[in-house]
């Protein structure tokens, strides 16, 4: 998956804006500020190398051309206002593997499993007991 550049070039020179940038770009705007601040505070211990590399490990990451060839069943789950990685990625892996379930939780971002555990576990146990 591609990354934005202004990622990239945030990250290294000053990891404090990449965090505040963060903010708005990985929770839905109404997510409660606890949620965001507990998340941010565990990000912020990371070391920006570490997330620098790992970016660049998923932009150098492709394998779009092999995704119609995945033959077990797969649960995509997305928030609806992922703005890192957008629902239509989300629609695009569920249209190209044969046995999926698209699953998108409104009300949440790219945090979705922070924003709403609760319909992501849901999403996961019925997809598990319709799937065994």
């Amino acid at each position: 998956m591609r990354v934005s550049h202004v990622i990239f070039d945030s990250i290294k020179p000053n990891y404090q804006v990449y965090l505040k940038n963060l903010k708005a770009e990985l929770f839905y705007r109404k997510t409660s500020r606890d949620i965001v601040e507990n998340a941010i505070l565990e990000i912020s211990q990371i070391d920006p190398e570490v997330t620098y590399r790992d970016f660049k490990i998923c932009d150098a990451f492709d394998t779009l051309d092999k995704t119609n060839t995945i033959d077990v069943p797969c649960l995509i789950i997305c928030g609806k206002y992922d703005q890192l990685t957008p629902v239509k990625y989300s629609q695009f892996f569920d249209e190209k593997i044969k046995n999926s379930e698209l699953q998108i939780i409104d009300k949440a971002g790219h945090g979705v499993m922070l924003e709403k555990p609760y319909q992501v576990n849901q999403a996961i146990e019925n997809f598990i007991n319709n799937n065994l």
